[in-house]
Protein backbone atom coordinates (compact mmCIF):
# COMPACT_ATOMS: atom_id res chain seq x y z
CA UNK A 1 0.00 0.00 0.00
CA UNK A 2 1.66 3.57 -1.12
CA UNK A 3 2.04 6.49 1.40
CA UNK A 4 -0.67 8.37 0.08
CA UNK A 5 -3.41 5.14 0.33
CA UNK A 6 -2.39 4.65 3.82
CA UNK A 7 -2.92 8.68 4.98
CA UNK A 8 -6.10 8.72 2.83
CA UNK A 9 -7.80 5.37 4.88
CA UNK A 10 -6.49 6.67 8.01
CA UNK A 11 -7.62 10.31 7.78
CA UNK A 12 -11.13 8.76 6.12
CA UNK A 13 -11.38 6.75 9.12
CA UNK A 14 -10.93 9.34 11.86
CA UNK A 15 -13.00 11.69 10.33
CA UNK A 16 -15.60 8.98 10.10
CA UNK A 17 -15.66 8.25 14.02
CA UNK A 18 -16.05 12.37 14.23
CA UNK A 19 -18.64 12.32 12.14
CA UNK A 20 -21.15 9.46 12.79
CA UNK A 21 -20.02 9.37 16.50
CA UNK A 22 -23.15 10.56 17.67
CA UNK A 23 -24.80 7.60 15.46
CA UNK A 24 -22.41 4.86 17.01
CA UNK A 25 -22.78 5.51 21.02
CA UNK A 26 -26.67 4.77 20.21
CA UNK A 27 -25.70 1.17 19.12
CA UNK A 28 -25.99 -1.60 21.44
CA UNK A 29 -21.87 -1.98 20.53
CA UNK A 30 -18.55 -0.48 21.93
CA UNK A 31 -16.66 1.94 19.58
CA UNK A 32 -13.80 -1.33 20.11
CA UNK A 33 -16.49 -3.86 18.27
CA UNK A 34 -16.89 -1.40 15.03
CA UNK A 35 -12.68 -0.65 15.31
CA UNK A 36 -12.20 -4.48 15.34
CA UNK A 37 -13.76 -5.41 12.12
CA UNK A 38 -12.60 -2.77 10.55
CA UNK A 39 -9.04 -3.56 11.49
CA UNK A 40 -9.84 -7.11 10.17
CA UNK A 41 -11.70 -5.65 6.37
CA UNK A 42 -7.85 -3.50 6.37
CA UNK A 43 -6.17 -6.45 7.26
CA UNK A 44 -5.10 -9.98 5.34
CA UNK A 45 -8.54 -11.67 5.62
CA UNK A 46 -9.89 -8.23 4.03
CA UNK A 47 -8.50 -5.59 1.63
CA UNK A 48 -4.70 -7.01 2.39
CA UNK A 49 -4.43 -3.50 3.24
CA UNK A 50 -2.20 -4.19 6.31
CA UNK A 51 -0.26 -6.82 6.88
CA UNK A 52 1.15 -7.38 10.61
CA UNK A 53 3.04 -10.47 10.55
CA UNK A 54 3.01 -10.87 14.53
CA UNK A 55 6.15 -13.16 14.03
CA UNK A 56 7.91 -10.92 12.08
CA UNK A 57 6.67 -7.21 13.36
CA UNK A 58 6.28 -8.35 16.68
CA UNK A 59 8.54 -5.36 17.98
CA UNK A 60 6.85 -2.54 16.34
CA UNK A 61 3.51 -4.16 17.82
CA UNK A 62 5.14 -4.42 20.56
CA UNK A 63 6.50 -0.81 20.98
CA UNK A 64 3.11 0.25 19.93
CA UNK A 65 1.04 -1.66 22.56
CA UNK A 66 3.38 -0.35 25.12
CA UNK A 67 3.09 3.32 24.90
CA UNK A 68 -1.13 2.84 24.08
CA UNK A 69 -0.90 0.95 27.47
CA UNK A 70 1.01 3.81 29.06
CA UNK A 71 -0.93 6.82 27.97
CA UNK A 72 -4.08 4.70 28.92
CA UNK A 73 -2.62 3.57 32.64
CA UNK A 74 -1.76 7.20 33.10
CA UNK A 75 -5.27 8.54 31.90
CA UNK A 76 -6.67 6.09 34.42
CA UNK A 77 -4.68 7.66 37.26
CA UNK A 78 -5.83 11.08 36.72
CA UNK A 79 -9.44 9.72 36.91
CA UNK A 80 -9.34 7.92 40.25
CA UNK A 81 -9.94 10.72 42.65
CA UNK A 82 -9.82 8.57 45.66
CA UNK A 83 -6.80 8.51 48.28
CA UNK A 84 -3.99 6.40 47.54
CA UNK A 85 -4.50 4.95 51.34
CA UNK A 86 -8.48 4.61 51.18
CA UNK A 87 -9.77 1.95 52.07
CA UNK A 88 -11.48 1.72 49.11
CA UNK A 89 -8.63 0.64 47.12
CA UNK A 90 -9.03 -3.22 48.96
CA UNK A 91 -11.22 -4.72 46.94
CA UNK A 92 -9.46 -3.55 43.48
CA UNK A 93 -6.38 -4.07 44.97
CA UNK A 94 -7.36 -7.99 46.44
CA UNK A 95 -8.62 -8.19 42.24
CA UNK A 96 -5.42 -6.96 40.62
CA UNK A 97 -3.14 -9.39 43.21
CA UNK A 98 -5.23 -12.10 44.79
CA UNK A 99 -7.65 -12.95 41.84
CA UNK A 100 -4.82 -12.39 39.20
CA UNK A 101 -2.75 -14.44 41.02
CA UNK A 102 -5.59 -17.46 41.12
CA UNK A 103 -6.41 -16.33 37.34
CA UNK A 104 -3.24 -17.77 36.02
CA UNK A 105 -3.36 -20.66 38.17
CA UNK A 106 -6.21 -21.80 36.62
CA UNK A 107 -5.29 -20.59 32.91
CA UNK A 108 -2.11 -22.67 33.15
CA UNK A 109 -3.65 -25.57 34.09
CA UNK A 110 -6.44 -25.75 31.42
CA UNK A 111 -2.83 -24.70 29.42
CA UNK A 112 -1.07 -28.13 30.70
CA UNK A 113 -4.17 -30.05 30.74
CA UNK A 114 -6.48 -28.93 28.55
CA UNK A 115 -4.54 -27.61 25.84
CA UNK A 116 -1.17 -30.01 26.02
CA UNK A 117 1.40 -27.30 26.94
CA UNK A 118 4.43 -27.38 29.06
CA UNK A 119 4.21 -26.38 32.33
CA UNK A 120 6.43 -22.93 30.87
CA UNK A 121 3.91 -22.66 28.33
CA UNK A 122 0.94 -22.46 30.33
CA UNK A 123 2.54 -20.40 32.96
CA UNK A 124 3.37 -17.96 30.17
CA UNK A 125 -0.64 -18.39 28.67
CA UNK A 126 -2.23 -17.30 32.05
CA UNK A 127 -0.09 -14.18 32.13
CA UNK A 128 -0.84 -12.64 28.93
CA UNK A 129 -4.33 -13.59 29.21
CA UNK A 130 -5.08 -12.64 32.91
CA UNK A 131 -4.97 -8.76 33.09
CA UNK A 132 -8.38 -6.72 32.27
CA UNK A 133 -7.93 -3.91 30.53
CA UNK A 134 -8.91 -0.43 31.63
CA UNK A 135 -9.42 1.25 28.30
CA UNK A 136 -11.72 -1.13 26.33
CA UNK A 137 -14.32 -1.38 29.21
CA UNK A 138 -15.84 2.52 28.18
CA UNK A 139 -18.68 1.94 29.69
CA UNK A 140 -17.53 1.53 33.02
CA UNK A 141 -15.04 3.97 33.30
CA UNK A 142 -14.86 5.48 36.39
CA UNK A 143 -14.81 9.29 36.59
CA UNK A 144 -12.81 11.58 38.83
CA UNK A 145 -14.49 12.38 42.61
CA UNK A 146 -14.33 11.35 45.44
CA UNK A 147 -16.91 9.42 46.07
CA UNK A 148 -17.14 7.54 42.57
CA UNK A 149 -19.31 4.34 41.90
CA UNK A 150 -17.33 1.34 43.67
CA UNK A 151 -18.12 -1.11 40.73
CA UNK A 152 -16.44 1.27 38.37
CA UNK A 153 -13.85 2.41 40.72
CA UNK A 154 -13.00 -1.75 40.96
CA UNK A 155 -13.38 -2.52 37.61
CA UNK A 156 -10.84 0.62 36.61
CA UNK A 157 -8.27 0.13 39.49
CA UNK A 158 -7.87 -3.41 38.91
CA UNK A 159 -7.79 -3.05 34.97
CA UNK A 160 -4.78 -0.31 35.94
CA UNK A 161 -3.42 -2.54 38.70
CA UNK A 162 -3.22 -5.74 36.79
CA UNK A 163 -1.20 -4.77 33.92
CA UNK A 164 1.69 -4.21 36.78
CA UNK A 165 1.34 -7.60 38.24
CA UNK A 166 0.83 -9.81 35.37
CA UNK A 167 4.53 -8.94 34.25
CA UNK A 168 6.21 -11.38 37.01
CA UNK A 169 4.16 -14.29 35.98
CA UNK A 170 5.28 -13.93 32.17
CA UNK A 171 8.70 -13.68 33.19
CA UNK A 172 8.05 -16.55 35.07
CA UNK A 173 6.95 -18.89 32.16
CA UNK A 174 9.35 -17.34 30.21
CA UNK A 175 11.70 -18.87 32.64
CA UNK A 176 10.57 -21.76 33.18
CA UNK A 177 10.77 -22.31 29.37
CA UNK A 178 14.39 -21.50 29.92
CA UNK A 179 14.77 -23.74 32.63
CA UNK A 180 13.39 -26.92 30.34
CA UNK A 181 16.15 -25.46 27.47
CA UNK A 182 19.13 -26.26 30.60
CA UNK A 183 19.18 -22.60 31.46
CA UNK A 184 19.26 -21.99 34.99
CA UNK A 185 16.24 -20.24 37.34
CA UNK A 186 16.18 -18.77 40.73
CA UNK A 187 12.53 -19.01 42.29
CA UNK A 188 13.69 -16.42 45.33
CA UNK A 189 14.96 -14.02 42.70
CA UNK A 190 12.05 -14.32 41.04
CA UNK A 191 9.91 -13.22 44.25
CA UNK A 192 12.25 -10.70 45.45
CA UNK A 193 13.20 -8.73 42.66
CA UNK A 194 10.21 -10.03 39.28
CA UNK A 195 6.98 -10.03 42.19
CA UNK A 196 7.83 -8.46 44.97
CA UNK A 197 10.28 -5.46 43.97
CA UNK A 198 8.77 -4.46 41.01
CA UNK A 199 5.57 -3.75 42.07
CA UNK A 200 6.65 -2.45 45.08
CA UNK A 201 9.58 -0.41 43.51
CA UNK A 202 7.29 0.48 40.53
CA UNK A 203 5.16 2.41 43.06
CA UNK A 204 6.83 4.09 44.66
CA UNK A 205 8.77 5.27 42.36
CA UNK A 206 5.78 6.72 39.86
CA UNK A 207 3.73 8.46 43.44
CA UNK A 208 7.27 10.04 44.12
CA UNK A 209 8.40 11.60 40.13
CA UNK A 210 3.76 12.58 39.88
CA UNK A 211 4.11 14.59 43.06
CA UNK A 212 7.34 15.75 42.77
CA UNK A 213 6.66 17.26 39.08
CA UNK A 214 3.28 18.22 39.86
CA UNK A 215 4.68 20.40 42.70
CA UNK A 216 7.33 22.02 40.98
CA UNK A 217 4.90 22.89 37.99
CA UNK A 218 2.68 24.16 40.25
CA UNK A 219 5.32 26.11 42.52
CA UNK A 220 6.78 27.97 39.27
CA UNK A 221 3.28 28.78 37.97
CA UNK A 222 1.92 30.23 41.04
CA UNK A 223 5.03 31.90 42.47
CA UNK A 224 7.03 32.68 39.24
CA UNK A 225 4.47 32.94 36.71
CA UNK A 226 6.98 30.09 34.70
CA UNK A 227 6.51 26.25 33.14
CA UNK A 228 2.79 27.88 31.77
CA UNK A 229 1.43 26.35 29.36
CA UNK A 230 2.44 23.24 26.86
CA UNK A 231 0.29 20.34 28.92
CA UNK A 232 0.69 18.47 26.40
CA UNK A 233 4.52 17.83 26.95
CA UNK A 234 3.90 17.81 30.49
CA UNK A 235 1.58 15.28 29.92
CA UNK A 236 3.64 12.87 28.11
CA UNK A 237 6.42 14.05 29.94
CA UNK A 238 5.85 12.54 33.14
CA UNK A 239 4.65 9.26 31.76
CA UNK A 240 8.09 9.06 29.94
CA UNK A 241 10.00 9.82 33.17
CA UNK A 242 8.01 7.85 35.43
CA UNK A 243 8.28 4.13 33.17
CA UNK A 244 11.83 5.29 32.12
CA UNK A 245 13.04 6.00 36.02
CA UNK A 246 11.10 2.50 37.35
CA UNK A 247 12.64 0.20 34.03
CA UNK A 248 15.96 1.71 35.14
CA UNK A 249 15.49 0.25 38.81
CA UNK A 250 14.03 -2.87 37.27
CA UNK A 251 10.70 -2.16 39.17
CA UNK A 252 7.24 -2.29 37.05
CA UNK A 253 6.76 0.70 34.79
CA UNK A 254 3.14 0.05 33.91
CA UNK A 255 2.36 0.24 37.89
CA UNK A 256 4.78 3.32 37.81
CA UNK A 257 2.79 5.53 35.11
CA UNK A 258 -0.50 4.33 36.98
CA UNK A 259 1.05 5.86 40.09
CA UNK A 260 2.38 8.81 38.68
CA UNK A 261 -1.14 9.84 37.16
CA UNK A 262 -2.72 8.92 41.13
CA UNK A 263 -0.11 11.31 42.47
CA UNK A 264 -0.39 13.95 39.99
CA UNK A 265 -3.53 14.47 40.18
CA UNK A 266 -3.62 14.85 43.80
CA UNK A 267 -1.07 17.65 43.91
CA UNK A 268 -2.70 20.58 46.33
CA UNK A 269 -2.69 24.46 45.40
CA UNK A 270 -0.68 26.29 47.90
CA UNK A 271 -2.79 29.82 48.00
CA UNK A 272 -0.72 32.90 48.80
CA UNK A 273 -1.40 34.80 51.50
CA UNK A 274 -3.45 37.51 51.09
CA UNK A 275 -5.03 35.73 47.86
CA UNK A 276 -8.69 35.08 47.70
CA UNK A 277 -10.15 32.62 44.87
CA UNK A 278 -11.14 34.04 41.28
CA UNK A 279 -14.73 32.87 42.07
CA UNK A 280 -16.69 30.50 43.47
CA UNK A 281 -17.77 28.82 39.85
CA UNK A 282 -15.65 25.08 39.56
CA UNK A 283 -12.24 25.89 37.49
CA UNK A 284 -12.90 29.60 37.89
CA UNK A 285 -14.78 30.00 34.46
CA UNK A 286 -14.92 33.24 32.76
CA UNK A 287 -10.65 33.85 33.16
CA UNK A 288 -8.31 33.46 30.60
CA UNK A 289 -6.08 30.02 30.64
CA UNK A 290 -2.88 32.39 31.81
CA UNK A 291 -4.58 33.98 34.60
CA UNK A 292 -6.08 30.35 36.40
CA UNK A 293 -3.02 28.51 35.46
CA UNK A 294 -0.91 31.18 37.48
CA UNK A 295 -3.45 31.29 40.62
CA UNK A 296 -2.08 30.27 43.28
CA UNK A 297 -5.77 28.85 44.00
CA UNK A 298 -6.65 27.58 41.00
CA UNK A 299 -2.97 26.01 39.28
CA UNK A 300 -3.15 22.76 40.47
CA UNK A 301 -6.67 21.98 39.11
CA UNK A 302 -6.37 23.60 35.92
CA UNK A 303 -3.32 21.74 35.15
CA UNK A 304 -4.57 18.37 35.81
CA UNK A 305 -7.40 19.41 34.32
CA UNK A 306 -5.81 20.17 31.18
CA UNK A 307 -3.12 17.22 31.46
CA UNK A 308 -6.36 15.17 32.03
CA UNK A 309 -8.15 16.51 28.81
CA UNK A 310 -5.25 15.70 26.44
CA UNK A 311 -4.79 12.33 28.12
CA UNK A 312 -8.35 10.83 27.05
CA UNK A 313 -8.03 11.75 23.57
CA UNK A 314 -4.45 9.98 23.19
CA UNK A 315 -6.56 7.41 24.96
CA UNK A 316 -9.19 7.03 22.54
CA UNK A 317 -6.41 7.21 19.47
CA UNK A 318 -4.65 4.63 21.25
CA UNK A 319 -7.72 2.42 21.48
CA UNK A 320 -8.44 3.09 17.67
CA UNK A 321 -5.04 2.05 17.01
CA UNK A 322 -4.66 -1.46 18.71
CA UNK A 323 -8.25 -2.97 18.39
CA UNK A 324 -7.98 -2.08 14.88
CA UNK A 325 -4.29 -3.48 14.59
CA UNK A 326 -5.87 -6.80 17.24
CA UNK A 327 -8.30 -7.28 13.79
CA UNK A 328 -5.87 -7.12 11.26
CA UNK A 329 -4.29 -9.61 12.97
CA UNK A 330 -6.58 -12.31 13.71
CA UNK A 331 -6.21 -13.64 10.01
CA UNK A 332 -2.88 -15.09 11.67
CA UNK A 333 -4.61 -17.32 14.24
CA UNK A 334 -5.07 -21.16 13.34
CA UNK A 335 -8.12 -22.93 13.59
CA UNK A 336 -8.11 -24.80 16.46
CA UNK A 337 -10.90 -27.12 17.96
CA UNK A 338 -9.61 -26.35 21.26
CA UNK A 339 -11.23 -22.71 20.93
CA UNK A 340 -14.40 -24.04 21.14
CA UNK A 341 -14.14 -25.14 24.99
CA UNK A 342 -11.40 -23.14 26.30
CA UNK A 343 -13.04 -19.50 25.17
CA UNK A 344 -16.29 -20.17 27.16
CA UNK A 345 -14.44 -21.92 29.92
CA UNK A 346 -12.58 -18.37 30.48
CA UNK A 347 -15.85 -16.35 30.52
CA UNK A 348 -18.05 -18.58 32.99
CA UNK A 349 -15.55 -20.35 35.10
CA UNK A 350 -12.07 -19.09 35.58
CA UNK A 351 -12.91 -15.24 35.56
CA UNK A 352 -15.88 -16.11 38.11
CA UNK A 353 -14.20 -18.15 40.05
CA UNK A 354 -11.03 -16.06 40.73
CA UNK A 355 -13.34 -12.92 41.19
CA UNK A 356 -15.11 -15.08 44.22
CA UNK A 357 -12.18 -16.29 46.24
CA UNK A 358 -10.27 -13.13 45.76
CA UNK A 359 -12.90 -11.23 47.05
CA UNK A 360 -14.03 -13.44 50.00
CA UNK A 361 -15.14 -11.29 52.77
CA UNK A 362 -16.00 -8.76 50.96
CA UNK A 363 -19.56 -6.91 51.61
CA UNK A 364 -21.23 -7.10 48.79
CA UNK A 365 -24.49 -8.23 46.83
CA UNK A 366 -24.47 -11.14 44.65
CA UNK A 367 -25.58 -8.39 41.92
CA UNK A 368 -22.09 -6.48 42.54
CA UNK A 369 -20.40 -9.54 42.18
CA UNK A 370 -21.15 -10.93 39.30
CA UNK A 371 -20.81 -7.89 37.28
CA UNK A 372 -17.10 -7.83 38.56
CA UNK A 373 -16.98 -11.28 37.25
CA UNK A 374 -18.73 -10.94 33.88
CA UNK A 375 -16.52 -7.71 33.16
CA UNK A 376 -13.33 -9.12 32.71
CA UNK A 377 -12.22 -6.92 29.84
CA UNK A 378 -8.83 -8.44 27.86
CA UNK A 379 -7.43 -6.15 25.52
CA UNK A 380 -4.20 -3.81 25.27
CA UNK A 381 -2.22 -5.83 28.18
CA UNK A 382 -2.48 -9.34 26.08
CA UNK A 383 -1.51 -7.83 23.14
CA UNK A 384 1.62 -6.27 24.57
CA UNK A 385 2.83 -9.74 26.51
CA UNK A 386 2.14 -12.06 23.70
CA UNK A 387 5.00 -9.78 21.63
CA UNK A 388 7.16 -9.56 24.66
CA UNK A 389 6.81 -13.13 25.00
CA UNK A 390 7.22 -13.56 20.86
CA UNK A 391 10.49 -10.95 20.91
CA UNK A 392 12.33 -12.92 23.89
CA UNK A 393 12.76 -16.41 22.04
CA UNK A 394 9.74 -18.81 22.26
CA UNK A 395 9.71 -21.17 19.69
CA UNK A 396 7.84 -20.54 16.61
CA UNK A 397 5.49 -23.51 17.13
CA UNK A 398 4.90 -22.02 20.83
CA UNK A 399 4.79 -18.69 19.25
CA UNK A 400 1.68 -19.53 17.23
CA UNK A 401 -0.38 -21.31 19.62
CA UNK A 402 -0.15 -18.17 22.20
CA UNK A 403 -0.72 -16.05 19.23
CA UNK A 404 -4.02 -18.31 18.46
CA UNK A 405 -5.32 -18.34 21.62
CA UNK A 406 -4.56 -14.80 22.80
CA UNK A 407 -6.50 -13.20 19.54
CA UNK A 408 -9.00 -15.70 20.15
CA UNK A 409 -9.70 -14.92 23.67
CA UNK A 410 -9.20 -10.85 23.10
CA UNK A 411 -11.40 -10.55 20.24
CA UNK A 412 -14.16 -12.74 21.98
CA UNK A 413 -13.62 -10.81 24.43
CA UNK A 414 -14.39 -7.04 22.82
CA UNK A 415 -17.13 -8.71 21.24
CA UNK A 416 -19.30 -10.42 24.32
CA UNK A 417 -18.35 -7.58 26.17
CA UNK A 418 -19.10 -4.89 23.67
CA UNK A 419 -22.43 -5.95 23.36
CA UNK A 420 -23.14 -6.88 26.71
CA UNK A 421 -21.79 -3.98 28.86
CA UNK A 422 -24.38 -0.67 27.93
CA UNK A 423 -27.47 -2.79 28.59
CA UNK A 424 -25.80 -4.44 31.95
CA UNK A 425 -24.65 -0.62 33.06
CA UNK A 426 -28.29 0.60 32.50
CA UNK A 427 -29.42 -2.43 34.76
CA UNK A 428 -26.62 -1.80 37.12
CA UNK A 429 -27.92 1.92 37.27
CA UNK A 430 -31.07 1.62 38.11
CA UNK A 431 -30.05 0.41 41.76
CA UNK A 432 -26.23 0.41 41.73
CA UNK A 433 -25.04 -2.04 44.51
CA UNK A 434 -21.41 -1.51 46.91
CA UNK A 435 -18.59 -3.52 47.14
CA UNK A 436 -16.50 -3.11 50.04
CA UNK A 437 -13.74 -4.35 51.62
Amino acid sequence: MSDSVWYLLSGLLLITMVVAGATLARLLVSSATIYLCVGYVLGPGGLNLIVPDPLHHADVIGRVAEVALLISLFTVGLRMGVPILDRRWMVPLRLAFVSMAITVGLIAALGMWGLGLPLGAAVLLGGILAPTDPVLASGVQTERGTDPDQLRFSLAGEGALNDGTAFPFVTLGLALLARHDGASFSLWRWLALDLIWASVGGVLVGAGLGALIGRLVVYLRTRHSQAVGLDEFLSLGVIAVAYGAAQLCHASGFLAVFAAGLAFQRVEDKPRAGTVSLGAAPGAEGHAYGVRATHSHHASAVMTGAVRAFNAQLERLAELTLVSLVGALLPYAMAWSALWWFIPVMFVLVRPAAVMAGTLGVASAGRARAMVSWLGIRGIGSVFYLMFAIRHGVSEPMAKQLITLTLAMVSASIFAHGMSIRPLMKWYGRRPVSLEG
